[in-house]
């Protein structure tokens, strides 16, 4: 039912309102807030461009746009709103500095991947951005793994949407569905092996980041 009321909203708003549907919604879908169906908005916009009188070019571009600017604004909050929170609050649910330098760890060493690939993996690229910035990943390779996530994203989804016709909206519920489950499986698989391999991230993560990080007792301000 929830599902097919998030179809069914995607739907009409792009209807209504075209490109800054699916820039918004792809935007704000990015910034944070899961629940909102910037897939099916762009899916939706591709498969009616013809009969809305919208150029598949735009819709990509509108696609592309939204996670880039959405994308970013989450990594601006992760830089400077998640990462004070980490240090302030992280400890209480098992996120103490040891744990923090295997987030900068793991974003410094396989950030652009993480980011890239969680483009495509609901739930994950509502979250990428604040991760990231929280992880402390470099700003300029952010901003360039995400863009290129957000272009292939919306291009190769938009093609394919477009070739599809409305016949895809049919299973567009369905796909999303299917998405999830694979997100849930891989986020169950990656903690999974961060408990495995916790001992020997932690030594990796100190070896490169030695020290206190800023924020925390006896380290640099923040």
């Amino acid at each position: 039912m929830l599902l097919a009321s998030l179809t069914g909203f995607a739907s009409g708003f792009v209807q209504h309102w075209g490109y800054l549907a699916v820039f918004l919604l792809a935007g704000l879908e990015s910034l944070c807030v899961p629940f909102l169906p910037g897939e099916t908005a762009l899916l939706t916009a591709a498969a009616l461009a013809s009969k809305l009188h919208l150029a598949i070019g735009g819709v990509i571009a509108a696609g592309a746009a939204g996670p880039i600017v959405g994308g970013s604004l989450g990594y601006a909050i992760g830089w400077w709103g998640g990462y004070r929170l980490l240090v302030r609050y992280g400890a209480r649910v098992g996120l103490a500095q040891p744990q923090v330098k295997v987030t900068h760890y793991l974003f410094q060493r396989d950030g652009g991947r993480v980011v890239f690939l969680g483009r495509f993996v609901p739930v994950l690229r509502s979250f990428a951005g604040l991760l990231a910035g929280a992880g402390r990943m470099s700003p300029v390779s952010f901003l360039a793994f995400n863009a290129a996530g957000s272009a292939v994203w919306a291009t190769g989804y938009g093609l394919a949407a477009y070739a599809a016709g409305s016949t895809l909206l049919s299973l567009s519920g369905w796909l999303a569905v299917g998405f999830a489950a694979l997100a849930v499986a891989a986020g169950l698989a990656g903690v999974l092996l961060l408990r495995r391999y916790a001992a020997r991230l932690e030594a990796r993560a100190e070896a490169a980041f030695p020290g206190t990080l800023a924020g925390y007792p006896g380290g640099p301000p923040l």
